[in-house]
């Protein structure tokens, strides 16, 4: 029997987690009371029950019981029950933004701000973040985009990558994206605007990435900068962090920013983290 106990923040997708490993054949059991999880376990071992894989959705929801999570779980380790705990996480503002959204009440915070509830719940199940065996961060992913990664985590059992880069391009002249964590200037390189034959294509074309990579400073440029990056992640990781946001700008978002992003992440997609390109700008 596979057991994955799905939990984490409030907001940050576990529902969706638990509807999408019922999709791969998982027997899913939403808001299990902690108390009911050695119960739980007892069963899904009688050989009248036809299950081989569950996942079992515990989390805030079970409120001061919650607490009491930790030594349910001693109890399966010392029964020789294994287990996988998947942890979903999101950024308090992303989990802001989609309480708004939804309009929905956080389970701590039914009186009072939404951000307290998020910062009390995130103390109470740290245990949970610090022994999961995979933490997904939401903050950037996409709908589709989580099931893939839920895909190679438990239907193709490829290896974990528990760190999200996004690399996105964007136009200053629109404003830097609210949530990026580093910003990068590449106006100093060659502008194929001033092209009129170039001008309505973009970093995606052949033509534009030729013109734009046609100095040295360009590689210069990105030689530095994946060195740094490749020196920061591990740090990052370290500190507790599972999601970075790399700004790459240049002045409309189109043609520069998108031909640097795009080879940024070529590059970065040879390391052990999962990468994402994102064009903020590139219709405009």
């Amino acid at each position: 029997m596979k057991l994955v106990i799905v939990t984490g923040m409030s907001g940050a997708g576990k529902s969706t987690a638990l509807r999408m490993l019922e999709d791969v054949g998982y027997f899913c059991v939403d808001n299990l009371p902690v108390s009911l999880l050695s119960k739980f376990a007892d069963l899904s071992e009688e050989d009248n029950i036809d299950v081989s894989k569950i996942a079992l959705g515990i989390d805030i929801r079970s409120g001061a019981k919650i607490s009491e999570l930790e030594g349910e779980l001693r109890k399966l380790t010392d029964r020789g029950i294994e287990y996988e705990i998947l942890f979903l996480n999101a950024s308090n503002r992303i989990l802001i933004k989609r309480y708004k959204e939804t309009r929905r009440n956080h389970p701590l915070a039914r009186n009072g701000r939404i951000e307290d509830g998020i910062l009390k719940e995130r103390e109470a199940i740290d245990f949970l973040k610090k022994r999961a065996n995979y933490v997904v961060d939401t903050s950037q992913l996409l709908t589709r985009e989580l099931k893939m990664q839920l895909d190679d985590i438990f239907l193709k059992e490829n290896p974990y990558k528990n760190f999200n880069v996004a690399v996105t391009s964007f136009g200053f002249k629109y404003g830097i994206p609210a949530d990026v964590d580093l910003v990068f200037d590449v106006r100093f390189l060659p502008n194929p605007y001033y092209d009129l034959e170039l001008r309505p294509l973009t970093g995606n074309d052949k033509p534009i990435q030729d013109f734009v990579l046609n100095c040295k400073e360009a590689y210069e440029f990105l030689d530095k900068l994946e060195d740094m990056l490749t020196f920061l992640i591990p740090n990052y990781i370290k500190e507790g962090k599972y999601n970075l946001v790399v700004g790459i700008g240049c002045t409309g978002g189109k043609h520069r920013s998108v031909t640097i992003t795009n080879k940024l992440a070529e590059r970065l997609d040879s390391l052990p983290y999962l990468v994402k390109v994102e064009h903020r700008d590139i219709m405009r």
